[in-house]
């Protein structure tokens, strides 16, 4: 996904209805530049103008097809729900895993494997990248996408952890669910392993993902460890 590249403006007399039934993948260049240029700089830095430039489209074509520019961040998330969803899924057949032992390191891929995914293909970069980049800030946009999108994921795994870990509390794994957050973020975002490492490691590897895994999956059970002689189930 090249999001260099500009679309032709056409004739600037025509009305947007008409310009968006000539041409209908100006609406995904304008999610996909939106996409491209909150992940850079941020949701407030970024103006409708400037996305329009990106996509290559007129201004007016924006609102259009997605309204104010908080309903375009928030199309955004709509439009790679199916992400969650994959997410919500693998932790379905983590759980239904009969080891106990096993369970919890399953649990965790779940939560990390599908985004590792993502930010190394084409298609999810800038979308992984955004999420790394606004929804650790507390902004009113950021927060209804967190309350509607990611809110109902962090449930779901924090009552699957609770039941994987029974002799914690749930303020216990909900911290251990955002320090696991944490690390992800961190992983998804940071640049500034290539250096440290002497150029052995890339950013954002997917290759990382067993070492991720037995990081948060190590700092989980000494977190909450097993009191003397409790009985997990």
């Amino acid at each position: 996904m090249d999001m260099s590249i500009r679309i032709p403006l056409g004739k600037r007399q025509r009305s947007p209805a008409a310009a968006g039934e000539a041409r209908p993948d100006r609406k995904a260049a304008i999610l996909l530049a939106a996409e491209k240029l909150f992940s850079q700089t941020g949701y407030h830095a970024v103006t409708i103008r400037q996305i329009a430039e990106e996509a290559g489209v007129p201004l007016a074509l924006v609102g259009y097809y997605y309204g104010q520019k908080h309903e375009l961040f928030e199309a955004i998330f709509a439009h790679w729900n199916s992400t969650i969803e994959e997410r919500l899924k693998a932790l379905q057949v983590a759980e239904s895993n009969p080891e106990v032992d096993l369970r919890l390191s399953l649990i965790i891929r779940a939560f990390v494997g599908p985004v590792l995914r993502l930010r190394a293909s084409a298609e999810g970069e800038y979308y992984a990248l955004l999420v790394a980049r606004e929804l650790l800030y507390a902004a009113d946009v950021t927060d209804r996408v967190l309350r509607n999108y990611f809110d109902p994921l962090a449930n779901a795994f924090i009552e699957a952890l609770q039941r994987t870990l029974p002799h914690a509390s749930r303020g216990q794994i909900a911290w251990c669910y955002q320090f696991a957050l944490g690390a992800l973020m961190h992983h998804l975002s940071d640049t500034r392993v290539q250096r440290l490492s002497q150029d052995q490691n890339t950013p954002g590897d997917p290759a990382a993902q067993t070492l991720l895994v037995n990081f948060i999956v190590g700092g989980v059970r000494a977190a909450l460890p097993v009191t003397p002689g409790a009985t997990p189930t």
